[in-house]
């Protein structure tokens, strides 16, 4: 029976490379020069954190992580930008969590969409996974043009097609 897993990856290296080419950028930008911005990638807890002076310079580096997101081909939706909030020394402090994996809700929501156009498929909730299987290819091929309309902000893979 053919089958095929929805899943939500974001590749851990590239995100430090991206917080990297952004460090390698600020420290040769003059309007940071003598500046306290720092960006770190913190893989174990999943998150990007930046600390800066001031509101500026917070929506500068944040730009410029998506730039660099972008030209190392990952998707910025994979971010799930916390509030600015005041850090000691008067700086302020941004906390970014890079999302891994399908939420329950998500998962749930993209489930009651196949279930409500009465598609010939069946989808199951794995983990972080969702799991369609159908009788026919074209029936998970349909599958995967009703979840790409659903504009969901977070970036889906679609892997293992198994015939």
């Amino acid at each position: 029976m053919p089958s095929f897993d929805i899943v939500s990856k974001t590749d851990t290296a590239e995100v430090t490379n991206a917080v990297l080419g952004v460090m390698r950028e600020v420290e040769n930008r003059f309007d940071f020069k003598g500046s306290k911005s720092t960006m770190e990638h913190k893989e174990k807890e999943g998150e990007i954190l930046i600390q800066t002076e001031d509101h500026t310079k917070l929506a500068q580096l944040t730009e410029m992580l998506k730039a660099y997101f972008v030209r190392r081909k990952l998707d910025p939706g994979a971010l799930d930008w916390g509030k600015a909030e005041n850090a000691a020394g008067g700086t302020l402090r941004q906390v970014i969590k890079v999302k891994q994996g399908i939420e329950q809700e998500l998962a749930k929501k993209i489930v009651k969409a196949i279930k409500d156009n009465k598609m010939k498929v069946q989808a199951a909730i794995q983990g972080d996974e969702l799991r369609i299987t159908g009788k026919k290819r074209d029936d998970l091929q349909e599958a995967i043009a009703l979840v790409k309309g659903l504009k969901i902000e977070q970036p889906l893979q679609y892997v293992n097609f198994r015939d």
